[in-house]
C-alpha cells in the first residue's frame, strides 16, 4: 500500500517523497482515512511507527482544502491546537507539520512555557492556522 492510496493531495505526497517516505505506517494506514472522514480518534502505537505523520497528514489535508477563517483583525485565526505533554515533543510535532506542509499555504508554530512569551504572542497575533 501507498500514501497515494489514502487520497492524500499532490503537495503532501511531495513533501513525504522528499523527506524519504514512501510507504506508510500501520498506525497510518489505521487512522488517516478515518480522520479524513471526520471521525474522533484515540489510538496508541511504540515510539518510532509514525504517529505524528498519521494525525498531521489528514489534518494538513483537511485544512488545506477549507477556507481559511479570519479573526476579527482579518488575520489568520488558529484552526487547528496540537496539544502535547512536553515541549520537546511540541517542537517535534511542530517540525514535522512543516516538512510535510512545506508545500501548503499553511502556518504554524509552536508555543510552550518557560521562554519569553513576546515572540510567541506576536506570532499569534499575526494569525496561524495551527
Amino acid at each position: 500500500m501507498s500514501f497515494q492510496s489514502l487520497a492524500l493531495p499532490e503537495a503532501l505526497l511531495n513533501a513525504l517523497t522528499q523527506s524519504g517516505y514512501t510507504q506508510p505506517t500501520p498506525i497510518q494506514l489505521q487512522a488517516i482515512p478515518g480522520i479524513l472522514s471526520g471521525k474522533d480518534l484515540l489510538a496508541q502505537s511504540h515510539t518510532g511507527t509514525g504517529k505524528t505523520a498519521a494525525f498531521t497528514l489528514p489534518l494538513l489535508q483537511r485544512l488545506s482544502s477549507e477556507p481559511r477563517l479570519t479573526n476579527r483583525r482579518g488575520v489568520n485565526a488558529v484552526r487547528a491546537l496540537i496539544m502535547t505533554p512536553t515541549r520537546e515533543l511540541a517542537a517535534q510535532v511542530e517540525e514535522s507539520v512543516r516538512t510535510y506542509g512545506k508545500y501548503l499555504d499553511l502556518t504554524s508554530m509552536v508555543m510552550f512555557g518557560g521562554v519569553g512569551m513576546g515572540a510567541q504572542i506576536e506570532k499569534l497575533r499575526r494569525g496561524v492556522d495551527i
